[in-house]
Order: C-alpha cells, then structure tokens, then sequence
C-alpha cells in the first residue's frame, strides 16, 4: 500500500483518482488544486506517490515537478494528462516524472502504472 498526493485542478478528477486509489488499497494522504499546493503539500506529506495534472491554474504540472524533484530525487510522479498534450507529457518526463496515464483513465491502466513503481 502506499501514499498517494492527488493533484489535479478539476474536483472531479480528483474524486476519481482517490476512487481507483482506494480500490486498489492505497491512501490517499492529500489532493492539492495546483502545482503550487502541490509542492507545498509534497513537502509535508512525503507521498509515495504523485499523480500530477499537466494543465492547472498557477503552476502547472510540469514545474511542480521539477520543484518536487529538485527537493527528493526519488519522488515518483506520474502525470496524468489529456489526450494531444504529448509535448507536455515530454518536458514532464524531462522534468523527472516516472510515467504518465492518459484521461480518461481506467483503474486497470492505473493499477498498471503503479506497479511498475512501487
């Protein structure tokens, strides 16, 4: 099991991760709204795991992860993106993601991702 920080600018997104999270035995520790609260809360909480929007108000995905990364190396971040933002999802693993899940996500798609990080 591990602990998971939800980052995602849309509620609802947010509310369907912690979902498939949660059915798969994971715990979510906290959901930030953008990559500002992201790195924020990455400090306090020390997830195991990050699953970060690209596209959000304020900070976007993509530089809320070169902040996590520059602070713990081993921070696992998985982006999580629309379909047609592949240049983002580049700089996002240029940035240190560890991988990417395209939305509409499934469990099954995510559960797959994460086992291959944990």
């Amino acid at each position: 099991m591990a602990q998971v920080l939800i980052v995602d600018d849309a509620a609802f997104m947010r509310m369907q991760l912690k979902n498939i999270f949660t059915n798969l035995g994971h715990e979510v520790v906290g959901e930030a709204a953008n990559g500002q609260e992201a790195a924020q809360l990455y400090e306090e909480l020390k997830p195991e795991i990050v699953s970060m929007d690209i596209t959000m108000p304020e900070m976007n995905g993509v530089e809320a992860t070169k902040i996590i990364k520059e602070k713990d190396a081993n921070a696992k971040i998985i982006m999580c993106s629309a379909m047609g933002q592949q240049q983002m999802v580049l700089d996002a693993i240029k940035a240190g993601a560890s991988d990417f899940i395209v939305k509409p996500f499934t469990e099954d798609r995510v559960k797959e991702t994460l086992e291959k990080l944990l």
